[in-house]
């Protein structure tokens, strides 16, 4: 069933968007999709069913603590692992929980172009503020492929476009010249860049513009990205330490430079305890120390070890999200 709660989609009788698509600044995407936004993991019981009471307890938390959005269904989000169903009825709850709070992004991303458009079009209909399309992973397609898959899924779109490219997972690099053919479409306004390179970020800015937006994927690099003309981050870190991460994006983004640095520096234990085992094994289990979620994770990813338990814990603390 579709949500009540916001417009289901662009263009429908009483909409109501965050930014209507094509208005000011690409689909307001600079003015809007910035900041701080986090890539929210799924909550699960122990027998892998979604846990939509803790989602819901974790959207609230989020607003709370001042996040600037959230993705929903991302790589965070276990979406390798989530049915198509589960996923439009976690973005029908951030969607209604979170009102106009905050922007919602929806990941779509398929290795599918069919898929990610039918995923694109549903996310949509769910009213979604924008969606998140990861490159098409384990067909590694050729960039012209690559262009086409995303020209696709942003004809098909009647919100915003954010384009993922995160190599590291899904052996396909988008590079910076196909970038710039998909910045021209009207629905693509920007891109989160997970390689964590801020010379390739540097290049697709002067390739595609100051109206477009980019976004890092990278937590230990989004701070020198932001300086280097990045409006914000999609972030894993934000999961566990929503309040101190926007602190830091926004000082950054404000030219306070003495007090991001400071503040990232009690945040890069978690930049990279986070990662000491699969994507979102250690958030997962450090929401778990936070008695936000329960410890459900679905297969083929289980829980973090216990050799790296009291790493990710002393992150914790270093950042003092924890005693």
């Amino acid at each position: 069933m579709i949500s009540q709660g916001r417009a289901p989609c662009a263009g429908m009788a009483g909409a109501r968007t965050i930014a209507p698509p094509n208005a000011g600044r690409r689909a307001g995407g600079g003015d809007v999709f910035r900041g701080s936004l986090v890539a929210l993991v799924t909550p699960m019981t122990e027998s892998g069913d979604v846990d939509h009471v803790a989602f819901g307890r974790l959207l609230d938390w989020h607003a709370r603590e001042g996040s600037d959005g959230v993705v929903v269904a991302g790589s965070t989000g276990e979406s390798a692992t989530l049915k198509d169903a589960e996923a439009a009825e976690l973005l029908q709850i951030a969607v209604q929980r979170l009102g106009s709070r905050m922007p919602v992004i929806a990941g779509t991303g398929a290795s599918s172009t069919a898929l990610a458009v039918e995923r694109t079009r549903t996310a949509c209909e769910l009213g979604a503020d924008a969606v998140l399309v990861v490159t098409p992973y384990y067909s590694r397609p050729p960039q012209e492929g690559l262009y086409r898959h995303f020209s696709a899924v942003a004809d098909a779109s009647s919100v915003p476009v954010l384009l993922y490219n995160v190599p590291s997972r899904t052996a396909c690099d988008l590079l910076p010249e196909t970038v710039e053919r998909l910045s021209g479409h009207p629905q693509v306004i920007g891109i989160k860049e997970a390689t964590g390179d801020v010379a390739r970020g540097r290049e697709i800015l002067e390739r595609c513009g100051d109206d477009f937006l980019l976004l890092s994927g990278d937590d230990p690099t989004c701070r020198e990205l932001i300086g280097a003309g990045a409006q914000g981050v999609i972030t894993v870190t934000g999961n566990i330490a929503p309040r101190l991460m926007r602190e830091m994006v926004e000082a950054e983004l404000q030219g306070d430079q003495d007090a991001a640095r400071e503040l990232d520096e009690r945040l890069a234990g978690l930049h990279t305890a986070l990662f000491v085992e699969s994507n979102p094994i250690p958030s997962k289990w450090a929401l778990g120390r936070l008695g936000l979620i329960g410890p459900g994770i679905r297969l083929p990813l289980v829980g973090l070890s216990e050799r790296h338990q009291a790493t990710v814990l002393a992150a914790m603390r270093r950042a003092g999200v924890i005693e």
